[in-house]
């Protein structure tokens, strides 16, 4: 009897095994979904990141674009545009010697950085204008190429004109 009941467990306690290891996955099984998405993520990662940068460098683009309109506000009240000194701190606070100043002309009252979280450069007057505003692109210094290209108006407009 005794033999009996041991073998009943021995029987159940491998059928019970049994079933837990059906109820997983092997590791060849998940070696095989991990590649995959490997894959997946080494075909699409590249243009998702891609769309991002292009993304920041047309959010550059349109914020230099609402700044040449309040320096065009600003000018029409001021009768001139904003110093290199006054920057475009100008936009937002009131400048020593402006008596027409109907400011802010930005929302928010501060001047927002660029997209990379660097300040614009403002230059007045400018090489090819009355002034220049410059991002200097992802890497945050004068030249480069790509992302890390700087961004002023002017490349702007020749862009366009192309």
């Amino acid at each position: 009897m005794r033999t009996e009941a041991l073998s009943k467990r021995d029987v159940r306690g491998r059928e019970h095994r049994h079933r837990q290891a059906e109820l997983g996955f092997t590791l060849v099984e998940m070696l095989v979904v991990i590649t995959i998405i490997g894959l997946i993520m080494g075909l699409v990662g590249p243009r998702v990141l891609n769309y991002l940068s292009e993304s920041k460098v047309k959010a550059a683009k349109i914020q230099m674009q609402s700044f040449a309109s309040a320096l065009d506000l600003f000018n029409l009240d001021a009768g001139r545009y904003p110093s290199s000194a006054e920057g475009l701190a100008a936009l937002v606070r009131p400048t020593p010697g402006v008596a027409a100043w109907n400011g802010p002309y930005l929302k928010g009252g501060a001047v927002p950085n660029d997209p990379w979280n660097n300040p614009y450069l403002y230059r007045a007057p400018g090489e090819h204008g009355a002034y220049d505003i410059i991002s200097l692109g992802s890497d945050g210094q004068e030249g480069g190429s790509g992302t890390a290209a700087d961004l002023s108006l002017d490349t702007m407009t020749s862009a366009k004109n192309e």
